[in-house]
C-alpha cells in the first residue's frame, strides 16, 4: 500500500516552571520584613522547668490514608503473534481506487449481507476483508463473511471459500478507514525494526459492523501474515 503521510500539529506549551518562578519573585518583593520583637526585662524569679513535650505520635497515625491506583487502560495488541485459523466464508472479488476505497468496500458488505439476509443465513464471524494486491492507484479484495450455512443463488463475482490461516502479527485499528494509512506507517516500521517478512497480503476484520457504525468509530483488527 502507498502509505500517505499527514501532517502532525504540535501544541505549545508554556512552561510552568517560568510561571511559577515570576509568582514566587512577586510575592517576596510585595512581603513585608517581620518586626524583630524588644528583648524582655531580665527576671528575677527562677524560670519554670520547661513542661515535657507531648509524645510525638505514630507516623500511620498522621498520615493520610493511601488512595487506590488509578485504573490502567490496557493497551490495543500491536504486532502480537497469532495463529489464523481457516473459516468457511462467502466471499465477494472486486477492485477499488483509493479515493473510493471505503465506499467500494462497503458497497461489497452490502451485498453479501442482503444475500445472506433473503436466506436467513446468520453470520458466525466479523466481516473481513483480503488484500489480493494493491498499487498507487487501487487495489484487488476479497470481501469476506464466516457463515456455517451455503447459500444458494449467489450473485455475481461471489463463491464460497476458506478465510486465511497460518501465523500473523496482530495489529488494531481504531478510527476512520481514511486514517489506516497512518496504522500502515507504523505496521511497516515495526517490520524492519524487528526484521520480520510479510506475505504480500494482508486482513482486516472488522470488529465494529462497518453497516452501521460512524467512519470514526470502527474497530479494525489488522492481521499481517508472515512468511
Amino acid at each position: 500500500m502507498t502509505v500517505r503521510i499527514f501532517r502532525f500539529a504540535f501544541a505549545a506549551l508554556l512552561p510552568a516552571a517560568a510561571m511559577i518562578l515570576s509568582f514566587e519573585t512577586a510575592l517576596a518583593q510585595s512581603s513585608p520584613a517581620p518586626a524583630v520583637p524588644a528583648s524582655p526585662a531580665p527576671s528575677t524569679n527562677p524560670a519554670p522547668s520547661a513542661a515535657p513535650a507531648p509524645a510525638t505520635p505514630p507516623a500511620a497515625a498522621t498520615q493520610a490514608p493511601a488512595q487506590a491506583p488509578a485504573a490502567v487502560q490496557t493497551a490495543d495488541p500491536f504486532g502480537e503473534p497469532i495463529t489464523l485459523e481457516p473459516k468457511k466464508v462467502l466471499i465477494s472479488k472486486g477492485n477499488a481506487n483509493w479515493d473510493n476505497a471505503f465506499d467500494t468496500l462497503i458497497d461489497s458488505f452490502k451485498q453479501l449481507t442482503t444475500l445472506l439476509d433473503k436466506q436467513g443465513i446468520k453470520p458466525t464471524g466479523n466481516p473481513m476483508i483480503v488484500y489480493t494486491s494493491t498499487d498507487d492507484t487501487g487495489f484487488t479484495f476479497l470481501a469476506e463473511i464466516p457463515v456455517e450455512q451455503e447459500p444458494k443463488n449467489l450473485g455475481k463475482a461471489m463463491s464460497m471459500g476458506k478465510s486465511p490461516e497460518g501465523k500473523a502479527l496482530q495489529f488494531v485499528h481504531r478510527g476512520s478507514y481514511d486514517n489506516m494509512d497512518n496504522t500502515y506507517e507504523a505496521i511497516t516500521n515495526h517490520l524492519d525494526e524487528k526484521r520480520l517478512e510479510a506475505k504480500d497480503t494482508f486482513i482486516e476484520e472488522y470488529m465494529t459492523d462497518p453497516l452501521k457504525t460512524a467512519e470514526d468509530k470502527l474497530v479494525i483488527n489488522v492481521y499481517v501474515p508472515l512468511k
